[in-house]
């Protein structure tokens, strides 16, 4: 696990799920963050920081952790950040935590990673410049075929383009980066069911064009996209009208939704599975899953973060490497 942007959410969830023995039931869970950050949390909250198991970076990417603990990874800035502000520092942070982390899965030192929440505009203040941890990872594992999937029991989602402006969307669709994400789809769905499944693929355009009278993308990218898919065998349909794809005699018969833009799938899912959903990368050489929420700056340090969703990926996680052959638990 990455502990996310030191000043959210982040440190509350996951070092709460590295001392959880029911997390232990199901992984072996290893935080990389920081031994500081920690105690100062666990101080603010009145309490001592266990004595766990403690690595430097070095220590970690050499040898594989047999037993749950905290990786050190130093802090560059001022330790008395602000909690639930956005500064430089902690975005800083929270990138070396997601480095470390790509390093480590691969090199073997752990089987998967599961991300905690940064903040992208803390990111961008530390001069970072990735729009996410999706980009971040496709860029470190030089990834050329890739996409988010944002996986729940009520509803699925994977998604042609991400994070962008809605101006944008139109340029950077085309046949063959929806194909691509239809194909990383279904080898998900055999992955995770063992079987492609059956998938639907949203217009871009209000009842997904009306023939062209509200928009070309359906016609010129998204339809050739679907018929290679299907003549490669993938029981897909589409493109359907986005305002009525996710209705309950539509989700009870799909296995994933292939969405064109962020909010298309993220308002469905988040709305039908906010504490449950699950958001992981298709096509990278290593698994990562994440939680599906921001920092939360708002309640952080509070107690009061809800650890669904963080749950959700570590279990996820645990059976994506189950289902690859890899690891021991």
């Amino acid at each position: 696990m990455t502990l996310g942007d030191p000043a959210g959410v982040g440190p509350e969830l996951t070092l709460a799920a590295l001392l959880d023995p029911e997390v232990q039931k199901f992984c072996v869970p290893v935080l990389i963050g920081n031994v500081a950050i920690a105690e100062r949390y666990f101080l603010h909250c009145g309490q001592s920081f266990p004595d766990v198991p403690r690595w430097s970076v070095a220590e970690f990417l050499h040898n594989r952790p047999s037993e749950a603990g905290l990786v050190d990874v130093p802090f560059e800035g001022d330790l008395d950040y602000d909690i639930g502000q956005i500064s430089a520092d902690c975005g800083r942070a929270a990138f070396s935590y997601v480095e470390t982390a790509i390093a480590a899965a691969q090199t073997g030192s752990v089987d998967a990673v599961t991300t905690g929440p940064l903040n992208k505009q803390a990111m961008h203040l530390a001069g970072i410049d990735f729009p996410g941890h999706t980009e971040i990872f496709a860029e470190r594992t030089q990834s050329t075929k890739w996409c988010m999937m944002q996986y729940s029991d009520e509803v699925t989602c994977t998604f042609a383009t991400v994070h962008c402006g809605y101006a944008d969307v139109p340029r950077l669709l085309t046949e063959q980066r929806v194909l691509d994400t239809i194909e990383l789809t279904a080898a998900a769905m055999q992955a995770l069911h063992n079987r492609p499944g059956t998938l639907v693929v949203c217009g871009l355009n209000p009842h997904a064009g009306e023939n062209g009278l509200f928009g070309q993308e359906e016609k010129l990218v998204i339809e050739p996209a679907i018929a290679r898919a299907r003549a490669q065998g993938i029981d897909i349909h589409g493109p359907v009208p986005p305002d009525t794809a996710f209705l309950p005699a539509r989700r009870a018969c799909t296995d994933a939704f292939v969405c064109m833009y962020h909010d298309q799938g993220h308002i469905p899912l988040k709305a039908l599975a906010f504490d449950r959903a699950v958001n992981t990368t298709l096509g990278l050489p290593i698994i990562r899953t994440s939680v599906d929420h921001g920092t939360a700056f708002d309640i952080a340090w509070k107690g009061t973060a809800d650890s669904g969703s963080l749950y959700a990926a570590l279990k996820l996680a645990a059976r994506l490497v189950q289902k690859a052959g890899m690891g021991n638990q």
